[in-house]
């Protein structure tokens, strides 16, 4: 599942630190107050809880939570929808909480970017390590992404800079070192990027419309 830095609102510089704020969403009170209860002698900030999915996700976009624990069944919208939207669209890490050990439902977390999975009954200790390790592997995933889309920006840059120099060749009638030489020359005498001079000549022809 891809995750696209535009659409998250999730402060990913928290990475670096353990998570503070933790939203509990389950529909068994009981369950819930009881993980409230283990979370807070952690040491963390409990938001909620949220009695089913859709409450879950409109928590998760109210108050940006650094990681959320979702009951996989719940009404309205079970853990795993609820997951998808909470990861996908504020790209907040999730454990998911369960008494069923079903592979699919592993395999289904594991295709949405479910971070952490926990059998029922969770005790206190079992909790800290799995949300230790959920964040652990967010951090992985942060860095990992981070790579891809810093390459993703430099494949794209080299892409306007080769354009450039070829409409330069075009429209100068020069041979391509001549034109690529001809960009840089334009960025040291005005200071500025080399994809930044590609990227105003790209503009230009396409305002010729040529």
């Amino acid at each position: 599942m891809t995750v696209t830095k535009a659409n998250s609102n999730h402060d990913e510089d928290a990475a670096v630190l353990q998570p503070c704020r933790v939203l509990v969403a389950d529909d068994e009170h009981l369950v819930a107050t009881g993980m409230t209860s283990n979370l807070e002698e952690l040491g963390y900030e409990v938001v909620g809880p949220a009695s089913d999915g859709n409450a879950a996700v409109q928590l998760c976009r109210d108050t940006k939570p650094d990681l959320a624990l979702l009951d996989i069944r719940m009404p309205r919208a079970d853990g795993l929808e609820a997951a998808s939207a909470i990861f996908g669209e504020l790209g907040i890490p999730v454990v998911i909480l369960s008494a069923y050990a079903d592979p699919e439902y592993v395999q289904a977390g594991n295709r949405i970017g479910i971070f952490g999975y926990l059998l029922k009954p969770v005790t206190k200790n079992q909790l800290r390590v799995g949300i230790e390790v959920a964040w652990a592997r967010y951090r992985d995933w942060l860095a990992q992404n981070e790579e891809a889309q810093q390459l993703k920006v430099r494949l794209e840059q080299r892409k306007t800079i080769e354009q450039a120099k070829w409409i330069i060749v075009k429209r100068k009638n020069v041979p391509e070192p001549e034109a690529m030489q001809m960009l840089q020359r334009q960025a040291r005498n005005n200071r500025k990027s080399l994809i930044e001079v590609a990227q105003a000549v790209v503009d230009s022809d396409t305002l010729l419309g040529e």
